[in-house]
């Protein structure tokens, strides 16, 4: 089994050009739906749909949340995709299994004042005040994933130009636009800040940590948390939150849905018409305090 899990992730690899993340999401979730059939002494060659509905809900009653077990459909159906296709299996066991429903939950957004906040929270009198600046700035001007921004190259940014270019899920490019102040603190950090954080040894990463490295997605979690605290923002703050307060606020400021889908690389428009309906509840809660007749 170790060898055909093997094959299918490099299958996906190579030929759908996922990312490392989503590759291991698909290696947890096949590793451990083939330790149920262990367990159950079964093998996948004689698997049948009624095996993967006893699955799915027996990690139901171990309480994993509908968006894992969701995700556990998924990942075995493109498993006994690839399978079939191999000729490792006649049949597809998974053909017509619906994924449970997902209540979709609206994600947490930063007022503009809240994030003016936090984006005035690091010291501009270091050099790692100035990076993080820079790239919180960086964050809320383009909307950017956390993975994106840690994976950025110093030839990915033209500060003359204003735009970044950056890969996101399937490695699909796509340029986006910089704003006057983030142009500013970039510029800043290139002249002020990376060259005394850059060691010896020449990196193409963007963004340096103490060592010199490149900063991962951790150290930025850190980093915001940190400010998120110093703030006194009683929101929960999640490295994602600016990309979800970058869409809100374009949104309510007239922006074109299809433009803000592009910017934040969503490969299908639903995804980003959540935001319209944050929109849309914030225009209740402002109509509920301040009309005479609410």
């Amino acid at each position: 089994m170790e060898k055909y899990i093997s094959q299918f992730i490099h299958y996906l690899s190579v030929e759908k050009g996922l990312s490392n993340n989503t590759l291991e999401s698909y290696d947890r979730d096949i590793k451990l739906y083939c330790s149920y059939l262990k367990d159950q002494h079964l093998d996948i060659k004689n698997t049948t749909r009624t095996h993967i509905i006893s699955f799915l809900m027996d990690q139901q009653k171990k309480g994993k949340a509908t968006s894992t077990i969701s995700r556990n459909l998924v990942s075995i159906r493109s498993f006994y995709q690839f399978l079939t296709k191999e000729r490792i299996l006649e049949k597809d066991p998974s053909l017509h299994l619906e994924s449970p429903k997902i209540d979709k939950k609206l994600p947490k957004v930063l007022s503009v004042q809240e994030v003016e906040l936090l984006l005035h929270a690091p010291s501009l009198d270091d050099t790692l005040g100035l990076r993080d600046k820079a790239m919180l700035e960086l964050l809320y001007a383009t909307g950017i994933r956390v993975s994106e921004l840690v994976s950025l190259n110093l030839g990915d940014v033209n500060l003359g130009m204003g735009f970044i270019k950056c890969f996101g899920k399937g490695s699909k490019e796509r340029i986006i636009p910089l704003g006057k102040v983030s142009i500013r603190m970039m510029a800043y950090y290139l002249e002020r800040s990376r060259p005394h954080l850059k060691k010896k040894v020449e990196v193409d990463a963007l963004f340096l940590n103490h060592h010199g490295k490149r900063l991962t997605r951790q150290g930025f979690w850190k980093i915001i948390k940190k400010y998120a605290k110093s703030t006194g923002i009683k929101k929960e703050i999640t490295p994602h939150t600016l990309r979800h307060s970058f869409a809100t606020h374009l949104l309510e400021n007239g922006a074109d849905l299809r433009a803000v889908q592009e910017m934040l690389g969503h490969a299908d428009i639903s995804t980003t018409q959540i935001y319209t309906h944050i929109t849309k509840t914030r225009l209740k809660e402002v109509y509920a305090r301040s009309h005479p007749r609410a």
